[in-house]
């Protein structure tokens, strides 16, 4: 019996379910269980499409760069023009290069493509040193080039950038495009914020970062946008002793340093 002057509570007419400290009541309802939409093989597949799926895909390509890469050596990532023609002396400086990182012990890293991607690779595979190729799903299929030894598809930029950082102990960047550019200024912020120690930034090639250096001098850090302190994030240079020296020097203990 209910007590006298007590309010009768409306009797529910509505479907409840509760998921956890989740409570659903009426259209939230699921009529169905978690293992039936599993095993349900004619059901939609639009979940293949979700963010929560996504996210999934994303936590993969994380764990299988990771599994791929965590025993490499110490590693140098070189960056530069996809569209870099074999006979140039931009080719010719990458392959250099590749060639002078892996006969100093680096592995070498790069986007895995073709032009100066190829010439590093190939240098750094000629001279028995490990060449390493993270490559990117792209609407025009590229491709890891044949010089690659260990390979790496990413859906993914930010992952396979964080690859680029992560696994290497400096950037070497070659003349290139809106890519390599992506690359450079991620690389600088990473540094200028702290986000990495101790990382070098090489630009290789004056005669086509001149441009770049004088603007970023003349303009961003003269109008107040960057600070003068922030030109010394980077290094120019035409000598590939000369990067050596700067990626060797990097890896010295700072009380050390000369």
């Amino acid at each position: 019996m209910v007590e006298e002057g007590a309010e009768r509570r409306p009797q529910r007419d509505w479907p409840e379910k509760q998921k956890g400290p989740v409570l659903l009541r009426r259209d939230q309802v699921e009529r169905s269980t978690t293992d039936q939409r599993l095993l349900d093989t004619t059901g939609p597949t639009d979940w293949l499409h979700t963010d929560p799926w996504r996210v999934l895909r994303i936590t993969s390509e994380f764990v299988e760069g990771f599994g791929a890469l965590a025993e490499l050596p110490t590693a140098v990532s070189v960056f530069g023009s996809a569209r870099t023609p074999v006979d140039s002396p931009d080719y010719k400086a990458g392959v250099a290069i590749g060639r002078a990182l892996a006969e100093a012990g680096y592995a070498v890293i790069t986007g895995g493509g073709p032009g100066a991607m190829e010439a590093a690779n190939r240098g750094a595979s000629e001279a028995g040193g490990l060449s390493v190729g993270l490559g990117i799903e792209l609407p025009f299929e590229q491709g890891l080039n044949e010089f690659v030894d260990l390979g790496l598809n990413f859906r993914y930029f930010f992952v396979r950038k964080t690859m680029f950082v992560k696994y290497a102990q400096g950037f070497v960047v070659l003349p290139g495009g809106l890519g390599t550019l992506d690359e450079l200024f991620e690389a600088l912020t990473l540094v200028q914020t702290k986000k990495v120690t101790r990382f070098p930034v090489i630009l290789f090639g004056s005669a086509y970062w001149s441009g770049l250096v004088d603007w970023l001098r003349d303009t961003l850090v003269a109008q107040g946008k960057a600070s003068p302190a922030d030109l010394e994030l980077f290094q120019v240079t035409d000598e590939i002793d000369e990067v050596l020296r700067i990626l060797a020097a990097s890896q010295e203990p700072a009380g050390q340093r000369v």
